[in-house]
């Protein structure tokens, strides 16, 4: 869905910070009131065959087409279909929308909504005294209560009176909705999902014609299934009309000011990447090649690249990872711009071949989906672990650069920076996203194509040295004494032929070699050539200008880092903040950064690996806060750790 927006935007920096406020508005007599939010924050949670992820998708595309700033944050179980009814296998789905600009998910639902005992037990500790519960209470007998440890009813013996609960029968509903849509009633069960969002859709004023007209393109092979999960759709709807159980309804203005002028549409980070990647391409006049291996979190890409055939673009779905990257790096030496997409299990099978693409000196995209680890480790939970085998995770000396996007948007734009690099300076990049960005979404404003960088390269097409006898020969390592590329000649060219493979070559002809002298010279021009990679000056947020203490980050904790800073501004601390996204070579003046502050706290999801290269790089005094609970950072835990550090200074290394 997409949507104009032509209001300039405005800067909110206590805007993450702001509870969830009302204004009344009067309602008409018979009418039921309405209330104006500014923001809310919605939790979608029940077994994993319930429709959780598919509920949160349709109301947050309704959200993001009504115009609403808006962050969500999937949260699912590792196995295709875990044991019904139990804890391990809850679904859920969270989304804070408002009227303002916001950077997270939020950290506590204003509203869940459970479909079974196992949803209310795996959720109620997130969710703060006062906030509205809606309750599937068909599901809350005996057996289903009894797999998660409830001995009483938690409906009825007092567990949440402190929680404004609304015992809805979604099964029973359902049912009665469709008894003339000739489904089985196990048929028509499957439909209280779209009863749920239809409630909800109807309680905060959503759009539903998308919904519908979604519903039946999706279903389009069974018309019965569409037209029954439609009629369950404009049930709930229906039903938070007329029932005196809900007595209010729910209005979250459009976030008019939170943006540039443009067309938006809501995004995730996998598909934003998928597109900065077809994008480069096109950018480059390159084929885009991808030769990959299905992983999660990252085989989204995978799936969403072989639909664009149209733009050149050709998948390859290997046997096993490291074909994958050697499909991809024999498609470097033929010209393309070459991709191969993994996690962190993947990456440790790709080491080799990246490797071989570090001595190659051939532009090849390693895109890492980062999750929690190790070995198999917690496949849908996310992490930033990655980064020190993304430095440093191979044999020999192979400096390989590192960029990071931040936000799901900005893993297009990321995917743009990483593509520059690799065909500008003939390398391997690591792309690290982490499973928080690839499954989350937020808007996106589209850009023009003459936004874009131009990212075209010129293949070598004639000799380009010269004998002291005056012939003329093709040197493959003989290099641009700007950037240290060497020149990439397709093969085929007549008069270019040269041998490529993992033995270490002459400096300039690429002939085998084994000189010591050499070498040396090879391995130290190769990482001068990291060294010298352009990239941006670190930009530093500090508007008083005398802050004490820096709190610097990268990936995906630019959200909760830069929620938590405005929330201790508003309350009157003085902090200033950077966000690394190139992390291989650092930006030239970040020593200098780093020395301008008295304490430098970092948080990563991770055990202090970014704090690591810091120390190592800089000598200086980093302080680490981490978390590796497979879940993001909340900013209400960041900000009290950030007011500790102004206020008191850090002493130790603090894993949270």
């Amino acid at each position: 869905m997409t949507s104009q927006v032509s209001s300039p935007a405005e800067q909110a920096d206590s805007a993450e910070q702001r509870g969830q406020t009302a204004t009344g508005a009067t309602a008409p007599d018979g009418a039921k009131e309405v209330r104006r939010l500014d923001r809310v924050i919605i939790r979608f949670a029940g077994d994993s065959g319930d429709g959780m992820q598919l509920t949160g998708d349709r109301f947050t595309s309704e959200t993001a087409s009504f115009g609403n700033d808006l962050s969500t944050l999937p949260n699912f179980p590792a196995e295709i279909r875990a044991p019904a009814g139990t804890l391990p296998g809850v679904s859920s789905f969270q989304l804070h929308f408002a009227d303002h600009d916001i950077l997270t998910p939020g950290d506590a639902p204003n509203v869940l909504v459970a479909m079974n005992p196992a949803a209310l037990k795996a959720n109620l500790a997130d969710v703060p005294h006062g906030a509205e519960i809606i309750v599937n209470t068909d599901e809350f007998t005996k057996r289903p209560m009894a797999k998660v440890g409830y001995d009483t009813n938690p409906l009825e013996d007092g567990t949440l009176d402190a929680y404004n609960v609304h015992p809805v029968p979604l099964t029973t509903l359902t049912i009665e909705a469709l008894k003339d849509s000739g489904l089985p009633r196990r048929e028509a069960e499957r439909s209280k999902n779209m009863f749920a969002l239809g409630l909800l859709s109807w309680m905060y004023h959503r759009p539903t014609e998308s919904t519908e007209v979604f519903l039946r393109k999706k279903f389009a092979k069974k018309p019965q299934i569409a037209e029954a999960n439609v009629a369950a759709f404009r049930a709930g709807w229906n039903f938070g009309e007329t029932t005196e159980d809900f007595a209010v309804s729910y209005e979250v203005a459009p976030a008019t000011a939170a943006f540039p002028p443009g067309a938006y549409r809501n995004i995730s980070g996998n598909l934003a990447l998928s597109y900065g990647l077809i994008a480069a391409s096109r950018q480059a006049d390159l084929p885009l090649y991808l030769g990959s291996y299905p992983i999660t979190p990252a085989s989204d890409i995978l799936h969403e690249l072989s639909r664009h055939k149209n733009f050149g673009v050709r998948t390859f779905q290997a046997e096993d990872e490291i074909a994958g990257i050697g499909a991809a790096l024999g498609a470097a030496f033929g010209g393309a711009l070459a991709v191969t997409t993994t996690s962190g299990p993947g990456v440790a099978l790709k080491s080799e071949t990246i490797g071989l693409a570090v001595s190659l000196e051939l532009p090849l995209l390693i895109v890492d989906i980062q999750r929690g680890g190790p070995s198999t480790g917690l496949p849908t939970k996310t992490e930033q672990a990655d980064l020190l085998q993304a430095m440093y995770g191979r044999n020999g000396e192979a400096p390989v650069p590192i960029v990071a996007p931040r936000t799901p948007a900005d893993c297009f734009d990321a995917a743009l920076d990483a593509a520059r690099i690799a065909l500008t300076y003939r390398t391997p990049v690591f792309l690290l996203s982490d499973g928080y960005l690839a499954n989350g979404s937020e808007p996106w404003r589209i850009p023009d194509t003459d936004e874009l960088p131009d990212l075209r390269v010129q293949f070598a097409t004639q000799p380009n040295h010269r004998l002291a006898d005056g012939t003329e020969v093709f040197w493959p390592y003989k290099r641009d004494p700007q950037t240290l590329a060497r020149p990439w000649a397709v093969p085929g060219t007549p008069g270019l032929e040269h041998r490529i493979g993992g033995i270490e070559k002459q400096d300039g002809t690429g002939n085998i070699s084994y000189d010591p002298a050499n070498h040396d010279l090879m391995v130290r021009t190769r990482q001068a050539k990291i060294d010298g990679i352009t990239v941006p000056r670190l930009d530093v947020d500090d508007p008083s200008g005398e802050a004490r203490t820096l709190v610097i980050g990268w990936g995906s904790t630019y959200g909760p880092i830069t929620a938590a800073v405005r929330r201790v501004r508003a309350d009157g601390g003085r902090i200033a903040q950077a966000h690394l996204r190139h992390l291989n070579p650092f930006p030239r003046n970040l020593g200098e950064v780093l020395r301008r502050y008295d304490n430098v706290v970092v948080p990563e999801m991770n055990l202090g690996q970014l704090a690591t290269l810091l120390r190592a790089e800089y000598l200086t005094d980093i302080h680490s806060y981490t978390q590796v609970s497979g879940m993001p950072f909340k900013a209400e835990q960041l900000a009290a750790r950030l007011e500790e550090a102004i206020n008191n200074g850090l002493k130790e290394t603090v894993h949270g």
